[in-house]
């Protein structure tokens, strides 16, 4: 097996920071050895998305609009995680503030890495399971509709791209080969 050359950063410099990303230009030196510049967005959560699913088969959607795409997007319930913190305990907080529901049953079905050439950004997936429903405490930035459907809906959904986010689309299609769909 060949020898991975791998980057050498030369400098490092922070070019924006806020309480969510830190953007860093690097100036590297490449495989191939050439000088370049690199920039990354450093994330300071991970990623958390939870496929609720009742004993029927019914999971739960969020909708709300997306500042940054200008458009309205159905998904999973899905929030951050800070770095070192429990993330079981994060995706259970993000369930019961986006939903209201509070679930028995935790499975951590995927590890993802949204976008990696240009961001570190680390999220996961969590199968919730035995519902329960509470009151939802969405964030004041949050103008959630809560969506009940079949599981195969949603995943009809995601094949006629009505669902695109990716922890959303990752998560639905890896559930529908762990059960067959």
């Amino acid at each position: 097996m060949k020898e991975k050359k791998l980057w050498q950063i030369l400098s490092a410099n922070t070019i924006y920071e806020n309480n969510w990303i830190r953007v860093r230009e690097d100036k590297v030196l490449t495989p191939a050895e050439k000088e370049g510049i690199y920039t990354t967005v450093h994330f300071k959560n991970k990623a958390i998305g939870i496929i609720p699913i009742d004993n029927e088969g019914f999971i739960y959607l969020v909708g709300q609009y997306r500042y940054p795409l200008n458009e309205y997007s159905w998904e999973i319930p899905m929030g951050g995680g800070k770095i070192g913190d429990d993330i079981l305990a994060s995706a259970q907080r993000e369930l019961e503030e986006e939903t209201g529901l509070v679930a028995e049953k935790w499975t951590n079905i995927m590890r993802i890495h949204t976008s990696n050439s240009v961001t570190d950004e680390e999220g996961c997936v969590f199968l919730a399971e035995n519902l329960t429903q509470k009151q939802a405490q969405p964030e004041d930035t949050e103008d959630l509709v809560i969506k009940k459907i079949s599981f195969k809906e949603a995943f009809e959904m995601v094949m006629r791209n009505e669902i695109t986010d990716s922890l959303s689309v990752a998560g639905i299609l890896k559930l529908a080969i762990l059960r067959k769909i």
